[in-house]
């Protein structure tokens, strides 16, 4: 069955590798494992570039180390949305007696990547670019592209769900299928520390 793969890049990041050793995804290899008998002609990711921050300013580099690894992958498309940041007040989790209960904070939201793989998604049904289209992410608010193909286009749309202990059980509700991405198929689908490309080598961040 002809395949592609809609990459929510920061559910995927947040869902299921920060804070582990999985940060070196190979994306495809992760598809392979989970759909063994897809053929996938395409993986779109969607994702943002983060600024750096005083905490972690070499944030953005292994960010862009990463994003060139993924285009090592034949068939790979990155498409880009923003990050909005702005001021808010926010009430403090443990507010000291007489002291302050709203705080203001620096909240930064990325933007545009559920439109993004809506759009690309229903666009490319039309086009019968696919005959499954695969979600990776656990984000509720692409349950209405999600009925779009298949309630109008009769395709089949497929979930892998970075978070498996707390699925979507909306995206649940109205998938054909859903799998979870658990910590032995992430540990299985690394790319190798050293990685070439048209540019030369680079490796896997040391400090990831």
């Amino acid at each position: 069955m002809k395949t592609i793969v809609y990459v929510d890049g920061f559910n995927l990041y947040y869902g299921a590798v920060r804070g582990t050793t999985y940060k070196w995804l190979d994306i495809l290899k992760l598809c392979q494992f989970l759909l063994p008998k897809n053929r996938i002609v395409k993986i779109k990711y969607f994702t943002a570039l983060v600024t750096a921050r005083p905490n972690d300013p070499d944030q953005p580099n292994r960010q862009l180390l990463y994003l060139r690894a993924l285009q090592t992958i034949p068939g790979l498309e990155i498409i880009y949305g923003h990050f909005l940041e702005h001021e808010i007040m926010m009430p403090a989790a443990n507010p000291l007696p007489g002291g302050q209960r709203y705080v203001r904070v620096i909240k930064a939201e990325e933007k545009g990547s559920d439109v993004n793989i809506a759009a690309h998604m229903i666009h490319d049904g039309h086009a019968g670019r696919y005959r499954v289209a695969v979600i990776v992410s656990n984000d509720s608010d692409l349950v209405e592209p999600v009925k779009i193909v298949r309630q109008d286009l009769k395709l089949p749309v497929g979930i892998l769900n970075p978070i498996p202990d707390h699925p979507s059980h909306e995206l649940r509700k109205y998938a054909t299928f859903v799998k979870p991405i658990r910590k032995g198929v992430l540990a299985a689908s690394q790319f190798p520390p050293r990685l070439r490309d048209a540019t030369g080598e680079f490796y896997k961040p040391p400090a990831w």
